[in-house]
């Protein structure tokens, strides 16, 4: 009777810290997260124009880079309220809000601070208010004479940015990460010198890691997945070797333009790809034969979700593959993070106790079977 109400009450336990974990994460998948800006910088007759993507309801709001989610900011209210509003009334409290903005951007020629003028900016309509809205912000400015480079610098309550510059000749051109605070390297104003391959390697490295640690919850739980089904290397080794081939391969295809699939289509199949592996984890004890076909091709659609992702950022004419291949192994350690941790956590203590199964892999991999699932309903219906 004492081994019953036992194990009743290690089930209670399990159960409620399912439906806690439940409750925090799937709050997490509705918030709104940030994104880095990305600027588009050109040249022409002694002047530069720079095209900005942004969030601009966050930068009114002054979320600032402490927070990666808005939820998260004091000023979530006023943030979300900025969501609602349409074009106009952006543009307007936009308006009052401009002069300190363009403070918040240094530009710098010949040792001295170039003015920034606006030239225009666009709103999108109000769409769905649980995604964040991309507004163009178009700026101009004219360049000391004989300007030969000029330096970026954007400020560190804007978050970051990714700047590029882009020319007709397919070996020019210039990409950076730059955090907020940061300051770009000076950037030529005419035949313009692209960045060493080895900075550009190394930038994307950080983009590749951070779409995965701490914003890719999806893909962390799909990993998290992986790594619940057993606590031997080998069956891990297996699958994490067959899901970085596979989402290597598309994520090259993708960003070649091959392969393209609309997001409204791999993103649900993520989710489903999530509740798959968590699913197979509760009624399989080890490695079925057919799990690494499985998750090679749940790794395919995973390459073309990052593919959507380094699209955003763009990658430098004449510097594709150091960006591809930074942005890989930026992937590939955020993923690796991931399973460190798993381990760490729970692995090394508990991985070989008789009850690591019944109260660790089952309760978690019903926890990610059911995020898993509320995204795919929230993807595909909501």
């Amino acid at each position: 009777m004492n081994s019953f109400l036992n194990g009743l009450s290690q089930a209670v336990r399990s159960a409620l810290w399912v439906v806690v974990a439940i409750v925090i994460l799937c709050g997490r998948a509705q918030a709104h997260e940030l994104s880095p800006a990305v600027a588009d910088l050109s040249f022409e007759n002694g002047a530069f124009s720079v095209e900005i993507e942004m969030n601009l309801e966050a930068a009114i709001a002054e979320i600032g880079p402490d927070h990666d989610d808005t939820n998260d900011s004091p000023n979530a209210a006023e943030y979300d309220a900025l969501r609602a509003l349409d074009p106009g009334a952006l543009e307007q409290r936009f308006d009052g809000f401009s002069g300190g903005f363009l403070k918040e951007i240094d530009i710098i020629s010949n040792g001295a601070a170039v003015d920034l003028s606006i030239d225009g900016l666009d709103v999108p309509d109000v769409g769905d208010t649980e995604l964040a809205r991309v507004s163009t912000l178009r700026l101009s400015g004219v360049l000391p004479e004989g300007a030969q480079s000029l330096t970026f610098g954007w400020a560190r309550q804007l978050g970051a940015i990714v700047l590029r510059t882009q020319t007709d000749a397919a070996e020019d051109g210039y990409a950076a990460f730059l955090a907020g605070g940061e300051v770009s390297e000076p950037i030529a104003v005419e035949g313009q010198v692209a960045r060493s391959l080895w900075a550009v390697f190394t930038d994307y490295i950080g983009i590749g890691f951070d779409h995965i640690l701490p914003k890719g919850l999806d893909h962390i739980l799909f990993v998290v997945g992986l790594f619940l089904l057993s606590t031997q290397l080998r069956p891990l080794l297996i699958q994490i070797t067959a899901f970085t081939l596979a989402h290597t391969v598309t994520l090259a295809l993708g960003m070649l333009g091959v392969l393209a699939i609309p997001a409204s289509i791999v993103e649900p199949l993520i989710a489903a790809s999530i509740v798959y592996v968590a699913i197979e984890n509760i009624f399989m004890s080890r490695m079925s034969p057919w799990r690494p076909f499985i998750v090679f091709g749940f790794g395919l659609l995973h390459g073309l979700g990052f593919a959507g992702v380094l699209t955003e950022f763009g990658i430098p004419a004449g510097q594709f593959v150091p960006a591809l291949i930074g942005f890989n192994i930026g992937v590939e350690l955020g993923q690796l993070t991931v399973i460190a941790i798993c381990f760490a956590l729970v692995g090394y203590w508990f991985g070989g106790r008789d009850w690591y199964r019944a109260r660790v892999v089952i309760p978690g991999s019903v926890l990610v079977a059911l995020i898993g699932a509320y995204w795919f309903i929230e993807r595909t219906i909501l």
